[in-house]
């Protein structure tokens, strides 16, 4: 029997049915390697259930459940506890100790009232994991793109970048199945299971010359507390993306990413509306972000794109890099477009599939 709100025109995407979402991001987390995380998002049907702000404020929730992913808001901030010291018994929980169902509900439940002002704000906006392991598939789509450019002299782009884990990537070390690129003594070195056929090598003259990202309320790695509100929303029972997390905030200490608070349509068409730059080409990249974009916002920047494209040159092209759920299936794919004024226009080329936060890539013939 379908679930509930999953098939038909909404997609996965659309539920809204509370009950079916809840389950269904539960077994995301699980087929993800994150049962722990599980039974705490299964443990929210009691929360919505009780006397709390927090509760009546998912109870009384307007919109696409999982398209909000209020469960994984609410599965931050109970985190967050944990790694702020405020209350320290779910860490039983996500160390695997605790298993029963009916005991994390009951904990989650105490939690829930005994911290129902500190939750509530955990509600006000989606979580921003900022994966870095997503980066391999970004960085497959420039060696990719590098092998189909004049000159693979990159100056890249990146919508919704959060806290800039991702802008950060030309200071990561990556090995992708027999390809490595990046500097081989970075303290951040993404080494995904990769399936099927290595990506290009970097071609020679393979740099990237600068990047820059933009979000509308961008995180500080810097600030300690910034910075733990962002590792909070990594789920607890995935130490790997936690490794990940502590090295790419010793990075940003080191030299801060480049961003800018903006909202991502103003943004795309400011960084395309620049002079061109002959032997340069200007690349935007976005990993699992497109979906919180209202429509009209993807429309724009699609529009931009396809005006910029047109006045593509083979000295000076553009590309767009993504790494994002098809709303039907679910499945995270990177998909590569390019335009040079000669050949490629723009077509959308599907690359890979891949892992949400990047265990593995699967490379398309």
């Amino acid at each position: 029997m379908a679930t509930p709100g999953i098939s038909g025109e909404t997609g996965i995407m659309g539920l809204e049915d509370f009950a079916a979402a809840l389950e269904w991001q539960a077994r995301h987390a699980e087929e993800n390697g994150a049962p722990a995380t599980a039974r705490v998002i299964r443990a929210l049907a009691g929360v919505r259930a009780s006397d709390t702000a927090t509760g009546r404020r998912i109870a009384g929730w307007e919109g696409l459940t999982l398209k909000d992913a209020l469960p994984l808001r609410l599965a931050g901030g109970l985190h967050h506890l944990v790694l702020s010291g405020a209350d320290d018994r779910l860490a039983q929980v996500y160390a695997g100790q605790m298993t029963d169902q009916a005991a994390v509900d009951a904990l989650v439940l105490d939690l829930a009232q005994r911290f129902d002002a500190e939750l509530l704000p955990w509600l006000d906006g989606p979580p921003q994991t900022n994966e870095a392991g997503r980066a391999a598939s970004i960085m497959a789509g420039l060696l990719w793109l590098a092998q189909r450019v004049r000159a693979p002299h990159f100056d890249l782009f990146e919508l919704g970048a959060s806290a800039g884990v991702n802008t950060m990537l030309d200071r990561y070390f990556f090995r992708l199945g027999e390809t490595d690129v990046g500097p081989a003594d970075s303290p951040m070195r993404i080494v995904p299971e990769w399936r099927g056929a290595s990506p290009p090598a970097p071609s020679a003259g393979f740099a990237i010359a600068q990047v820059k990202g933009c979000d509308i309320a961008p995180i500080d790695l810097s600030d300690p507390d910034s910075a733990l509100r962002l590792k909070a929303y990594v789920w607890p029972d995935a130490p790997a993306r936690l490794e990940r997390i502590d090295a790419a905030i010793a990075l940003a200490r080191q030299q801060p990413p480049d961003l800018i608070a903006a909202d991502a349509g103003d943004f795309a068409s400011n960084m395309l509306d620049r002079p061109p730059q002959p032997g340069t080409a200007r690349v935007m990249f976005h990993s699992i972000m497109w979906q919180y974009l209202p429509a009209a916002t993807q429309q724009r920047i699609t529009a931009a794109f396809e005006a910029a494209g047109a006045q593509a040159t083979l000295e000076a092209p553009i590309g767009w890099v993504a790494l994002e759920t098809d709303p039907a299936t679910f499945r995270h794919e990177l998909t590569v477009r390019l335009w040079d004024g000669a050949g490629a226009h723009g077509a959308p080329e599907l690359l890979a599939f891949a892992h949400p936060h990047g265990a593995w890539v699967e490379w398309l013939p």
